[in-house]
């Protein structure tokens, strides 16, 4: 044997074009070797659903069989009122169907009768950073179910490139650490749903795979049945493990802004908006005309009606005027000028925002048209350099003006 022919200290192959062999000061691999290492430690961090099931399983536990409390609707709004400014309709919205959802799941058993409840799931509907997120993931946190997130926009038909539907209960599974009874009980909230939605004839012609095959494969999730998911997520293999799990108890929360979804209400009503002669309705008018949407209008939208028929509860978010965005700035628990300070104070310094200040920032994020997401994105940019000071304004007074938001001053510091 060639001497110089370097060969894999793990599998003991020699070196060759396709797979070939590096060499370090002490030790060798090969590229296949290298692969399948990256491959363990991946699956390593990323973590075994299946595991985490079969875990539980030996555990024996019975935490998800005791009597879990169920807030009710006005505790659940206070709650609500805490972290969302406004959008009142929609937190008692959102409070009611969370409240039935769960005496249903917890507490039906406790009338002896023939009478069977149904699954009343819920679609938010409303322009961007208006709350939808934050109302579903504040719900799911104080009535401590799991909780998982799927952006509708991922997910594709059987066979694309994408993916399954089957993922999102994964991710649920994997919130619930891999209790599939406590899963069984938790919160999906599918956001950006109008994306999925089929092309119509007022819509654009282009349509991607993940259109109308979308929204046939979430029915039956949504609606209840026992589905087999992959442990993993990704795509299914028929010679792999799956795990069985019942959705009948799972309470979908469906999100999305439909953008153009007041144009079909307003063509609904008789409203073009076409031509000279037209009357010109007010802000108040163009803003509450959402609030008249019925299922016929989110049908010419394009969501299928067998979906639509599964979404029970149907309420609206309106867009965030700059008097709103001033209170998410400062009212909420976690207020993003509450955060800062916090922040600050970390480092002995004590931040003020003054009320011009407040004002700007609101008006900046207003003309960037989304909604609270705008106001992260402006302080970011505007705490950048003031941040990378900061530890030596140890003991100090930072305040922050109109004309630190407009970049024309700097911030006082005393």
């Amino acid at each position: 044997m060639d001497k110089n022919i370097s060969i894999c200290d793990f599998c003991g192959v020699e070196d060759t074009e396709k797979n070939p062999v590096i060499s370090g000061d002490k030790s060798s691999i090969c590229k296949t070797c290298a692969k399948s290492a990256y491959e363990i430690i991946e699956g390593h961090q990323k973590g075994d659903t299946m595991e985490l099931v079969e875990k539980k399983l030996e555990s024996n536990t019975e935490e998800t069989t005791t009597e879990q409390k169920i807030l009710t609707p006005k505790e659940m709004k206070s709650i609500l009122d805490e972290y969302v400014i406004g959008q009142e309709k929609a937190k008692k919205v959102l409070s009611v169907a969370v409240y039935n959802h769960y005496k249903r799941v917890f507490r039906s058993k406790e009338k002896n009768d023939d009478i069977e409840l149904t699954k009343a799931n819920v679609l938010l509907i409303g322009p961007t950073g208006s709350g939808k997120t934050l109302l579903a993931q504040t719900i799911a946190k104080y009535i401590d179910v799991p909780f998982a997130i799927a952006d509708a926009t991922s997910l594709t038909e059987a066979g694309y490139v994408g993916d399954d539907v089957e993922n999102i209960v994964t991710r649920l599974i994997q919130a619930a650490d891999g209790d599939i009874k406590k899963a069984e009980t938790g919160i999906i909230f599918i956001d950006e749903v109008d994306k999925v939605a089929r092309m119509s004839e007022n819509r654009s012609i282009t349509r991607d795979v993940s259109g109308e095959g979308v929204q046939q494969a979430l029915l039956k999730i949504i609606e209840g049945s026992t589905i087999n998911v992959p442990p993993k997520g990704g795509r299914k293999h028929p010679n792999a493990e799956a795990i069985s799990i019942d959705t009948t108890n799972i309470l979908f929360i469906c999100g999305g802004a439909f953008d153009g979804l007041t144009d079909v209400i307003g063509k609904r009503q008789g409203g073009n908006t076409l031509g000279f002669n037209q009357d010109k309705k007010t802000k108040e008018e163009r803003e509450g005309i959402l609030d008249l949407v019925e299922a016929d209008d989110i049908m010419k939208y394009g969501l299928i009606p067998e979906l639509i028929g599964r979404l029970h509860m149907i309420t609206t978010l309106q867009e965030i005027d700059e008097e709103a965005m001033i209170h998410i700035l400062t009212e909420p628990k976690n207020a993003l000028t509450k955060q800062y300070k916090k922040l600050f104070s970390m480092d002995d310094v004590t931040l003020k925002f003054d009320k011009a200040s407040l004002k700007e920032i609101a008006a900046k994020a207003s003309t960037r048209k989304t909604g609270a997401r705008g106001l992260r994105a402006i302080l970011e940019d505007v705490m950048l350099d003031i941040m990378y000071e900061l530890p030596e304004y140890s003991n100090k007074t930072v305040t922050i003006t109109k004309d630190v938001i407009t970049k024309t001053k700097k911030p006082k510091i005393a």
